[in-house]
Parts: structure tokens; C-alpha cells; sequence
């Protein structure tokens, strides 16, 4: 039986894992202090404040990857039983970096990341951090990742920042503002409105990423009725989409930092991000974002049939 709403993305949460190491505490507690706790209700100088500090942590990790990028760099598997799953000093010296600064700012906030797992904090709030999303893209000397940096409040996510430091671009988003920041100056996030299957592009990061036999068909149903489709992109691809590049992203097995920081800027430029139900894409697993909600519409019609039970 499946559950709904809030329930449902917790739910999904417990089967997506979180690593432990150390004192960090366990996936349990992780689970129940989002089920438990009343959402962290914060006014708009109170956002505006934690998105500067978000941007100062995408600093400290750009300056921390960047002398390990288009450099002879050792590789570590993560997950040699299952697939290759690489990690590099820069993923985690750069989430160490993000960590320590808050810590140091907010140690009553929790800390959710990739490469060191959860932390609890007591404020109820928790950054939610992917040092280097695509570290294949990363170790391939492409410029196609990113950091990635959330705040979630309990319920939802309250800001997020994409920052690609060697292209010198920062998407950032809130309920405030959806902008990119780079050499061009500040603009505006805003998606190009597509409503029609038809005439959308769109992008996924790899044909891999859809496991099941039904996901398979789901997606390669869809990809016969666009305009066209692409491989690769990561979280750029979502900043592709906020920009008015891209119509659709449509992936799956991901993890709530893989797209977590990329709702706000999704939603802040006109787009619509969901899981295959439907529902909130906070814990992540199967994801579309699209350009409208006509065209959200028509591509979770053929997704909702192979949709995680």
C-alpha cells in the first residue's frame, strides 16, 4: 500500500540509505527527526541571510576542487560490488570545507552529505550537500557538475545553490528569487514555457539510471515523443532547464542531494520538478522537471506507469 504526501517522501528516504561513519548518528535518526519536527518557519531576512552563507560555501568548495580538476587525480570506487561509483579527494576535502564552516556559523544546524553522511542539529534545519555532483563528468575533464548546497526545513526545501566554479556560474534559488549569478552579471532564471511533447528537448544523465524493465520502456516511450533527447548533464542540466535551454529532465535513482538544491532554482524559474507520482522530488528516486505544467502533465502521464510503489 502507498502512502501519501510528506509520509511517502520520508518513506522513500529510509530506503534511499544515508552513510554512517564515526559519530554521525544513524538513518533512523535522520527519519524520525524529519517526521517529528515542526517545520522552521523563516522571514525573508532570515533567508536572505542563510542564501549568502550558502554562496560562502560554494566558495569554500570551489576553492577547495579547484586544484583538482583537469589534474592526474587518484579515483576510489564506492561501490565496486554494485557499479562503479567514483569518489576523489576533491569530493571529500570540499564537503570537509562545507562542513566545517558551518559548524563553526550554525552548530546547531544538521548537515546531510554525500561523502560524510548525517549529522543531527537541533534547530531543525539541515544543509543538505553534494560536494561534486558528477564526479564521472569530473574525472572525464568535462565541466558538466556541480557543488550542490540545500537547506531543508523539515517539510521542504527553503533555498538551493548550483555552483560551477570553472565556468564561473551560480544558480540560486528561494521563494524570493531564482537568479544566475556569473561573468555575464545577475540574471534572472526563467524557463522558456514549452507545453507541447512535441516540440521539448530533453536530457537525462544516463540511459543507466532507469533500472527496471518498466522504467526502461517508460522513458523510451517518452523519448520517442519529444523533439529530441540528450544524454549527460548531471545537475546542469536542471540549470539548463531553469535557463530556458532544456524542457524536460527526467531521471531516476537519485539521492536527496543529487536534487535537493535544484528545486528551488526549478520552481523559482517557472518550472514544475516532481517524482513519477506526482509528488514532492525531496528524497529524490525517480525525478521530472519540466518547463510548464502543461508539459509536466503529458510527460508524468507516460513516467506515472512505472512509478515506485
Amino acid at each position: 500500500m502507498r502512502h501519501s504526501g510528506f509520509e511517502l517522501q520520508v518513506v522513500a528516504l529510509v530506503h534511499i540509505g544515508v552513510h554512517n561513519a564515526g559519530s554521525i548518528h544513524s538513518e533512523t535518526s535522520m527519519i524520525e527527526s524529519l517526521l517529528t519536527r515542526t517545520p522552521v518557519d523563516l522571514d525573508n531576512s532570515r533567508l536572505r541571510e542563510l542564501t549568502k552563507f550558502a554562496c560562502e560555501l560554494a566558495e569554500s568548495a570551489a576553492t577547495t576542487i579547484a586544484p583538482y580538476f583537469r589534474q592526474p587525480l587518484a579515483v576510489d570506487d564506492k561501490a565496486p560490488a554494485t557499479g562503479f561509483d567514483p569518489v576523489t579527494i576533491a569530493d571529500q576535502a570540499s564537503e570537509d570545507a562545507m562542513r566545517r564552516l558551518i559548524k563553526a556559523r550554525y552548530p546547531e544546524h544538521g548537515i546531510y552529505g554525500e561523502e560524510h553522511g548525517y549529522e543531527a542539529g537541533t534547530s531543525g534545519l539541515t544543509w543538505v550537500l553534494d560536494p561534486i555532483d558528477g564526479t564521472r563528468a569530473f574525472i572525464s575533464g568535462l565541466p558538466l557538475w556541480g557543488t550542490l548546497i540545500a537547506l531543508f526545513n523539515g517539510q521542504q526545501v527553503v533555498l538551493g545553490v548550483m555552483n560551477q566554479p570553472f565556468m564561473k556560474e551560480r544558480y540560486v534559488g528561494n521563494r524570493l528569487e531564482a537568479l544566475c549569478h556569473s561573468d555575464r552579471g545577475q540574471q534572472p532564471l526563467q524557463t522558456r514555457g514549452c507545453s507541447k511533447l512535441e516540440e521539448a528537448i530533453m536530457m537525462t544523465t544516463s540511459p543507466d539510471m532507469f533500472r527496471s524493465i518498466n522504467e526502461k520502456s517508460a522513458y523510451e516511450q517518452l523519448a520517442r515523443q519529444v523533439r529530441m533527447s540528450r544524454f549527460g548533464g548531471d545537475c546542469y542540466a536542471y540549470c539548463m532547464l531553469a535557463s530556458g535551454y532544456v524542457d524536460l529532465v527526467v531521471e531516476a535513482d537519485l539521492k536527496p542531494y543529487d536534487i535537493q538544491a535544484l528545486i528551488p532554482l526549478v520552481e523559482g524559474a517557472g518550472g514544475v520538478i516532481s517524482n513519477w507520482h506526482g509528488e514532492p522530488a525531496f528524497a529524490g528516486g525517480q525525478v521530472i522537471a519540466a518547463a510548464s505544467a502543461d508539459l509536466h502533465r503529458q510527460a508524468l502521464s507516460t513516467l506515472s506507469v512505472a512509478a515506485s510503489q
